[in-house]
């Protein structure tokens, strides 16, 4: 048994009851690193507590820890595995509890976000500069929205100035670094009256690496020995206003655009454009009914290049509507009412036998308490105008002990219908595939004391037809089973001054089909631990971040073996003056080269300086 799978328990037994970024510390936490976690509301589409495994990532998560992508706010999360192509602004791809990559429901601001022909978002376009906060909600969340929802939901929120105190509030930051690597990043926020604002944009742009690790490495058909750049600019806009003491109203948009370069197809440069908005109506229509309204637009856009000569176009947009009731019966007993829709629609240089289909969903949730118990059930139908009707549901338990520590319990089904890619890709497509659907059973246990938070959970999916790529008929097919277990251990807190965060898990991702009976899933790593450590001290404050992931293999068939890693990162910050903060990072200090994804490249030893400007107006 490999040895940090025995030490990182046993870490839990011997340190106090702690915290992890999922309850920030409130209390004995100096002003300056106070970290308030934002009021969650995805894991249950109301603002009543829950007990689903969830962590937050806070804009001052991002900014303490210098974030500078989303691969980077991620990795290390529970539940979480990064597979990368090859550095910033290459192909990232997402897996949440073991599941595949696009049974991720991703929201941006409430709106389906992600690509109708992959089925999934594309995470490093996405400006971390233009991001306020990060929910991840674990387990199975189909009852409440519906396909993709499998492994789990992730919730990007972009800056939002709701609940300011300042009329105007500016921000500017510029930073430089390794690889070519700089960023400038402006924006104002503020609330006036009634009204809230928020503007932002910024502009990236890195000279990178030569992404594929050799011209014979799997994954990289062609290796142009070169740096792979990439450029990006961004923005994004909120505005609010609260018309009455019943009704307010808020619109917002997030845009990102630029292109990268990459090696390793048929293409070597890429043109890209994501663009979501929409918007939303909270109307109080009594005391206890509360209505949420809300619609909006996702588009993702692609041109690919071979030599500055057109290779494919690839434009997909997804129309989402929703409709919610929450009615608070009592404070301890919620019921919800919803309605979504989505339309799927694409337009390609490819032809593809199908380019639309929509789907319109009902769901219906409660929520109670009652002698120290929580009890959540819902259900949900969604009909798909290819798929036809689908019902999932879920129930969870948990009970609180009223002295920091709640044990709880969860059934879920969820379901996922094939993408176009997997149905109709010239060439690649099988018309014949069926939706994925699966079963999940968790079992919890969480404390939440004075200086710390801790957290244990154990699950297990079943997932039928799953779909891989089958290398017998060199197509996408429905494996008849596959089976994942995991365990996730959460601590943090405070020690001696020091903020500690520590994440543990471990992963069997296992296919249960004839051919593959046994074999791990791809580019899942079985275990991960990380764990980071900050320390203020006085106008100062240092961090470092330990990050190990196991081995993984790149293929179904695990012909391909990944190897383990450890990264060790650095990290300080000097606020010069009340309005002037300087910021700097090593990243991989021990110069590890590792593969999360076979036959590419990651970055070596990492320097980043930053300097922040907020004056206080």
């Amino acid at each position: 048994m490999n040895k940090i799978f025995i030490v990182s328990p046993l870490l839990l037994s011997l340190l106090p009851s702690t915290s992890f970024s999922e309850e920030a510390t409130k209390e004995n936490t100096p002003e300056k690193t106070l970290i308030l976690a934002p009021v969650t509301v995805t894991a249950t589409r109301s603002e009543h507590k829950s007990t689903s495994s969830t962590t937050v990532i806070s804009r001052q998560d991002i900014e303490r820890k210098q974030i500078r992508t989303i691969e980077g706010a991620l990795r290390g999360v529970a539940g979480i595995n990064i597979s990368n192509n090859g550095g910033v602004g290459k192909q990232t791809s997402i897996y949440l509890r073991g599941t595949e990559s696009d049974h991720i429901l991703v929201l941006i601001d409430g709106v389906r976000a992600g690509s109708a022909t992959s089925g999934a978002a594309a995470w490093q376009h996405i400006p971390v500069s233009e991001i306020d906060s990060i929910e991840v909600v674990r387990g199975p969340k189909s009852s409440l929205y519906g396909a993709d929802a499998i492994g789990g939901v992730i919730h990007i929120h972009t800056r939002n100035a709701s609940n300011a105190k300042a009329k105007i509030s500016p921000t500017f930051s510029v930073g430089g670094g390794s690889y070519g690597h700089y960023k400038v990043q402006g924006g104002v926020s503020g609330k006036v009256g009634k009204a809230w604002y928020n503007l932002n944009a910024s502009h990236e742009q890195t000279e990178g690496f030569n992404s594929c690790a050799g011209a014979l490495s799997y994954g990289c058909f062609t290796d142009e020995p070169d740096r792979d750049g990439y450029e990006s600019h961004a923005a994004s806009f909120r505005l609010g206003y609260q018309l009455t003491d019943w009704l307010s109203l808020e619109g917002h948009t997030l845009y990102s655009g630029g292109s990268t370069e990459y090696d390793g197809s048929f293409q070597n440069e890429a043109d890209y454009t994501q663009l979501i908005y929409g918007g939303k109506a909270v109307i109080q229509a009594l005391d206890f009914w509360k209505i949420d309204l809300s619609a909006g637009a996702s588009q993702d856009k692609s041109t690919n290049f071979l030599n500055g000569l057109k290779q494919g176009v690839f434009d997909t947009q997804r129309v989402s509507f929703s409709a919610l009731n929450n009615f608070t019966l009592t404070p301890e007993h919620v019921f919800s009412l919803g309605y979504d829709f989505l339309d799927d629609s694409i337009e390609s240089s490819n032809t593809y036998a199908e380019t639309s289909r929509n789907n319109h969903a009902v769901f219906i949730q409660y929520q109670g308490e009652f002698l120290q118990n929580q009890v959540q059930v819902a259900y949900r139908s969604d009909h798909n105008e290819q798929f036809g009707q689908n019902s999932t549901w879920n129930a969870s338990w948990g009970y609180d002990f009223n002295n920091g520590i709640l044990v709880s319990a969860s059934y879920g089904t969820g379901f996922k219908t094939p993408t176009f890619n997997e149905l109709y890709y010239p060439g690649f497509g099988n018309s014949q595939l069926n939706p994925e659907k699966s079963e999940s059973y968790e079992i919890g246990v969480k404390g939440d004391h004075d200086k710390w938070n801790w957290s244990l959970n154990g699950y297990l999916t079943n997932i039928d037809n799953m779909i891989a790529y089958d290398s017998s008929i060199f197509l996408p097919n429905n494996l008849s089973k596959a089976q994942i277990m995991g365990i996730e251990a959460m601590v943090g807190g405070r020690i001696y001054e020091f903020d500690v965060q520590l994440n543990y898990n471990a992963l069997d991702p296992k296919s249960k089909d004839a051919a593959t009976d046994g074999h791990v899933l791809a580019r899942r790593a079985q275990q991960l631990f990380r764990i980071d450590v900050d320390r203020q001290i006085g106008d100062a404050s240092i961090g470092t971040t330990v990050n190990f992931e196991g081995r993984r293999f790149d293929d179904l068939a695990n012909t391909r073996e990944i190897s383990a890693f450890v990264t060790w990162d650095l990290r300080a910050e000097y606020q010069l003056l009340e309005q002037f903060t300087l910021q700097g990072s090593v990243d991989n200090i021990l110069n590890t080269q590792y593969q999360t994804a076979s036959g590419y490249n990651s970055a070596g030893v990492t320097v980043f300086v930053n300097f922040k400007y907020a004056p206080q107006l």
